[in-house]
């Protein structure tokens, strides 16, 4: 069944979003003068 393969990959794909934008917001808070440069 496809759902089997879709599931499991659509839960790592959320999991890494949620780290790499937990991350981000860590940074933002112990760097705040980066925020500006780019």
């Amino acid at each position: 069944a496809t759902y089997l393969s879709i599931f499991p990959g659509l839960c790592i794909a959320l999991t890494l979003l949620g780290i790499n934008f937990l991350g981000d917001a860590v940074r933002d808070l112990l760097d705040p003068r980066m925020r500006g440069i780019e």
